[in-house]
Order: structure tokens, then sequence, then C-alpha cells
């Protein structure tokens, strides 16, 4: 399209302005392995880099790349990588950014697989890592090395909700050339730009806020620069690990609605979390919309709404927590997040399960704690069913 929008929904809705050569209104599925070449040179041509065509879908597909362009174009970066899955997304970047004798520095909170694969898998390797509360600017300084290679930020983090600055992580990265990388699953792009804010790589599983329907698995990874996309691309490309286009597909068609459901949801999580900071069973909540969140300044600065996540703490710990999530009708017992529907969870069991005990308690992952993340249901509704998921406690 030759005037580009410059208004976020008009983004969601229009894209990057990719067009289908048969004029569909929307990008088709494209649900094929490969792609017919119009000659021998063309085919040459497209393995040389030398032109755009399609070669195989590992690699690329026009239904993928729609999309890609247009999670690019929301998060102001150069362009975007498709994953099959979130931590598809989060093993691509750390293939890429590490290895044999390098080091990454990351929130001791960080969701647990992305904590988990570096442990347990990229260590076996060579991989050294630290794990800090990134919220503090301290630790993070006192936790880089001259073989630091990547700094992984979540902001906010899964599940303590805490805020990293990530202007200041940033800043103090480039200082000793250290890329980062931030993975903005709980905001998404309409809530927050990392790449604005200094960060070399975003990252999302788009199976939450970006498709918001809990219906696919999908990660994307988004570079500001040229040489970092194609360091990117040329990973996922040769793992293997490429987005199915009948994903990107449904993931793209999520999308459009994606600020009319966050303005939605954090409306409803405002509420939701006055309820819970007032009331006599629940021993403390973390939600950036409260001023009783540690960040509180910080996140206003750094984010344009609190968003629809939140975790709390009931007195009686785990037995309490338990009792809740055992007694909740509307809201659902499940993990993710992200979706029209409000999802409860406890990760200490769930999300966080294969941590040790000594990383879940250096994480603040206590057993009391609980995660939420708000729908778009009516927020009496959510209010009330917790109110009587409560009085059985």
């Amino acid at each position: 399209m030759t005037h580009k929008p410059s208004g976020f929904n008009s983004k969601l809705v229009h894209g990057a302005g990719a067009k289908d050569p048969l004029g569909s209104v929307i990008m088709p599925i494209y649900q094929t392995s490969t792609f017919a070449f119009e000659s021998a040179d063309h085919g040459a041509a497209c393995f040389a880099g030398e032109s755009d065509g399609y070669i195989y879908t590992r690699i690329a597909n026009p239904t993928v790349r729609d999309l890609e362009k247009t999670v690019a174009l929301l998060e102001n970066g150069y362009d975007g990588v498709g994953c099959s899955s979130g931590m598809a997304a989060v093993t691509t970047v750390y293939m890429s950014y590490l290895g044999a004798g390098k080091h990454i520095v990351s929130h001791n909170a960080v969701y647990g697989p992305s904590r988990a694969i570096i442990e347990g898998t990229f260590s076996k390797f060579g991989v050294e890592s630290t794990y800090v509360d990134t919220t503090d600017l301290e630790q993070v300084k006192a936790a880089i090395r001259p073989n630091t290679a990547l700094i992984y930020l979540e902001t906010p983090a899964n599940p303590t909700i805490g805020i990293s600055d990530i202007p200041a992580i940033c800043k103090l990265a480039h200082q000793h050339n250290i890329p980062v990388c931030v993975d903005n699953t709980f905001c998404s792009p309409y809530l927050q730009k990392p790449l604005d804010l200094g960060a070399d790589i975003v990252l999302h599983s788009m199976t939450k806020f970006l498709n918001g329907h809990a219906d696919i698995i999908g990660g994307i990874i988004i570079a500001k620069t040229e040489a970092d996309y194609k360091k990117v691309r040329s990973t996922m490309v040769i793992s293997g690990c490429n987005m199915d286009p009948h994903q990107a597909f449904l993931t793209r068609r999520g999308l459009k609605t994606m600020a009319l459901r966050i303005d939605r949801a954090q409306e409803n999580a405002m509420r939701v979390a006055e309820f819970l900071e007032a009331h006599p069973k629940v021993a403390w909540i973390m939600y950036p919309g409260l001023r009783s969140h540690p960040q509180f300044e910080l996140g206003k600065k750094l984010m344009s709404g609190p968003g629809a996540m939140m975790s709390f703490g009931l007195k009686g710990g785990l037995d309490a927590g338990k009792k809740l999530m055992d007694n909740v009708q509307l809201c659902v017992l499940a993990v993710s997040l992200g979706g029209i529907e409000t999802l409860i969870q406890h990760p200490a069991s769930m999300t966080h399960s294969k941590l040790s005990k000594a990383a879940k308690k250096e994480g603040g992952i206590s057993d009391e704690l609980v995660r939420l993340s708000v729908g778009i249901e009516e927020a009496d509704d959510i209010i009330a069913d917790l109110e009587q998921a409560l009085s059985k406690i």
C-alpha cells in the first residue's frame, strides 16, 4: 500500500502491506512444503539470495512472512522470524548467541523452561549461566563476566511480575558489547516496545496475547538490525523449528483484535487486582497497575498500560492456593496466558515445576504464589468467581 498506516490498530488490521497475487483480501494459507521455480536460473537466484522468491516452507512461506513482517512492524524492528513455539523462539535466540565457553545473564524468575533448557541442556555443551534479580541493576552489573554473550530479560517477569529497567540494562550491556534480548510476551508490542528502549532482540510466545484465543502454538523473534535478523533466521532455518502456515494464518487473524482484547482485559485486571488487594485472605499481590507494586513508577515509564497479568499469595500458603484453584468455576485452571478467557495456575507445581527448590526460592516462586491471567469476561463475573472460591478457604 502507498499510504502506510501510523495508528496501532490500523497496523494490526492492515499489517505490513503484503498482497496476495490473486487478490485475496486476507493472506491465504499457503499449505505447501515446496515452491516451483520459473526456470533453472530463477531457482539458482533464489538459492543465492538474489531473488526473494520462495523455495521451501522451512526457509520461508508467504503466510508466515506476512505475520513476521506485521509483528516486526508493531515492534519497530527490522524483520521477524516465526518459530514453531515460544520455546522454539527462545532456543533459537540461545543457539544464535551462545556457545561453548559463553555466558548468559538472566532473571532468576524467568519462565521455567527458558531457564531449565540452559541449566539442563546448554550447560552440557559448555554454556555458563548466572540468574539474578534483574530488577536490581547492581545485581546485573555484578553478574557480567568477560565471556558474557547475552543478557536475557523477561519484564514483567513470569510469574513474579517484577519489572526490569530495560534502558538502564541495555546501556550497561552495550558498554560491554553484549546484546540484550527481551521476552515481551506479557506486554505485547501494544504495551511495551523493548527495541525502542534499547534492546537488540525481542521475542514472544505468540500462543499468548498476539494470537489471544488459546488455539495455536507459535513463537516469534524480532531483530532491530539486519545483521541480527540474518543470524537468527539462519539458525531457525537450519534447526527446522519453522512456524506452520496454518498456525501463522490463525495467529494473524487473532492479532487483528489484540489491542481491543488487551484494553478490555487490563480494564478487568485493574478491578480484579483492587479486589484481591483488599481481600482479607490475600497476603500480597503483584500487579503493575497498583501503587503497591515496587516498580510502579518504572512500569509507567516503560509500559503504556499495566497489562492483564498478576500474581498473588494467599494466607494459608499452598493448601489455601490449592483450595482456591479447586473451587474456581469461571476461571479456568490451566497453564498459558493471554487468551480471552481468565486462566489461573500454580507456578511452583506447574510452569516452574522442573526448577530445583533452590532455584524456585531464589526466584521468589513460593508455594503460595498463584498466577492469574485476566480475560475479557465481565469483570463482575470474574470477581464473583474468585470471591466464592476464596470463601471456601
